[in-house]
């Protein structure tokens, strides 16, 4: 890897690191509240499979490591984030959390998982994943627009938090100059997309 590939990469990890820890203070006020408020936790659950399939495209792809590594981080902490919004969402809301949990983050993943595996070898594998993380690297981006409902609702942003709007559209610029310099199709793509909302 080229200097400035890794050091735009080694940026890139930064940036998403503080991305995945940007909703920090949300959770902080879910704990100390004891309730998730009108706090949606698809964002969360998205990003959950998100990384989780960036991780094993990092991991099948040659010299993809800082794609896997800081997905790894990824998977961590949103792990943590859903796991605190069901203790602390309401009956129902733990229920609608629950079940799009088992099939996002376990059946999908698995699924998916499972058949670029035993169906699909090298590049193919690696388009398959990449092609499926791509896309759902676009839902993730728009998934904070769940609380565009709540935003408008209520006339206040609080619960569309600056701090994950902000670093995900860092994240994007950055991994997009990634993408570039790597040629990675999958990782330009997908995140090009949502990013030009921003523009």
């Amino acid at each position: 890897m080229e200097p400035l590939t890794l050091f735009i990469g080694i940026i890139g990890n930064v940036i998403s690191v503080l991305m995945f820890l940007s909703p920090a203070g949300t959770f902080w006020r879910i704990v100390k509240n004891r309730s998730t408020e009108d706090f949606e936790g698809l964002p969360y659950i998205c990003t959950l499979l998100n990384a989780s399939l960036w991780t094993y495209y990092g991991v099948i792809k040659p010299g993809a490591y800082l794609v896997a590594t800081v997905n790894g981080f990824g998977i961590v902490v949103e792990i943590v984030y859903v796991a605190l919004f069901i203790t602390y969402a309401p009956r129902k809301m733990k229920v609608k959390t629950g079940t799009l949990v088992g099939i996002l983050n376990v059946g999908f993943l698995a699924a998916a998982m499972v058949v670029t595996w035993l169906a699909l070898e090298g590049e193919a594998r690696i388009d398959a994943i990449g092609f499926i993380s791509s896309a759902l690297n676009i839902v993730m981006y728009g998934s904070p627009l769940a609380a565009m409902k709540t935003v408008v609702t209520s006339k206040s942003v609080e619960y569309m938090p600056f701090l994950l709007s902000f670093f995900l559209f860092l994240n994007g610029g950055i991994w997009t100059f990634y993408a570039f310099l790597t040629k990675d199709l999958f990782l330009g793509v997908s995140i090009l997309m949502p990013f030009h909302h921003y523009l």
